[in-house]
């Protein structure tokens, strides 16, 4: 894989209002295994009126990095990683959300598995301590050492806790998830890489997303229908760190997402998605996969050439 010069990797991350959060993360940037050199940091935040720029300043001799701000305009995390990707110089963008702790190996990692394909890929990395709601926030913050994720990933690895949600999916299909017929559900921005070209190719971010939630599976809908194919690496490890969320707000907020997606997409694998709206904390969202294979549903591209085909053999008004 050859890069823009010795820039192998972009690390985009939006923020808003999350000084702590984004402290954390950009520390644990600060000691990647990748040489400094091979990559660069873009900050996009999303109009803070925090300390957020101060904070990215103090950091500026340590990483090569980039700061980029937007007026405050609601909720615009999908217009700020945009902003992020079309300043990219890397090769591969590697997005990572605030408040994610990246192992030391996590960019070199990401930069293996495309640099061993010879094919775009969309690879989903591992994160553990993610959750839904604040049930165990008190006893996350306890275990996590927040200076140095490697330690922490290691004892929670070995103990087998707070695994990556999404290893309910794992279980059920094994860690090779390319060939399914929606791997993109994987596809969760707090920590996942794609070639930058082709996200801007596929158009990045929908910033009609004004919602949280749902942006991410929109981008990783794209990106496979335009032939990335999704693998999981392990090695690309990181930790979330615990914040206050409002788990039932997130819900409605999703769901409204998911309605547009139906709309804009009009194929009944996104369809699926409405019926799921509810039931994304108790992880039904991971049954999907099963539903699109027993109701024999067609791939996208199949399903919009077939309803083509039929609109342009339909009469017109004037012929019948």
């Amino acid at each position: 894989m050859e890069g823009n010069g010795s820039l192998k990797c972009s690390v985009v991350i939006p923020t808003y209002n999350r000084v702590e959060l984004l402290r954390h993360t950009l520390n644990s940037l600060v000691w990647q295994s990748l040489p400094k050199e091979q990559f660069e940091v873009l900050v996009a935040d999303d109009g803070s009126d925090d300390s957020t720029a101060e904070l990215v300043e103090s950091f500026r001799g340590r990483l090569n990095l980039r700061y980029f701000f937007q007026e405050r305009d609601g909720f615009q995390v999908a217009k700020a990683r945009n902003l992020g990707i079309s300043h990219a110089d890397g090769e591969v963008c590697v997005m990572l959300d605030c408040g994610v702790l990246a192992h030391s190996d996590l960019l070199r990692a990401h930069l293996d598995s495309h640099e061993a394909a010879d094919v775009p890929l969309a690879v989903c990395g591992y994160v553990y301590c993610f959750h839904v709601n604040n049930d165990f926030a008190k006893l996350m913050d306890q275990v996590i050492d927040y200076d140095d994720p490697d330690i922490t990933i290691a004892k929670l690895k070995a103990r087998k806790l707070w695994l990556d949600v999404r290893e309910t999916f794992y279980g059920k299909y094994g860690d090779n998830i390319a060939d399914l017929p929606a791997p993109w559900l994987n596809f969760w921005t707090c920590n996942v890489s794609a070639r930058t070209e082709q996200l801007r190719a596929v158009g990045m971010f929908d910033e009609e997303f004004r919602r949280w939630g749902g942006e991410d599976l929109d981008l990783g809908y794209r990106l496979h229908r335009d032939g990335a194919r999704f693998v999981l690496n392990r090695q690309a490890a990181a930790v979330h760190c615990p914040h206050e969320k409002d788990f039932d707000d997130n819900i409605v907020q999703v769901t409204e997402n998911y309605k547009y997606m139906a709309e804009k997409y009009k194929t009944p694998i996104i369809e699926l998605l409405l019926s799921v709206g509810d039931a994304v904390g108790n992880l039904d969202f991971f049954t999907l996969n099963d539903v699109i294979r027993e109701r024999g549903l067609p791939q996208c591209a199949d399903y919009l050439a077939e309803q083509e085909t039929a609109a342009q053999g339909a009469p017109s008004a004037s012929g019948r």
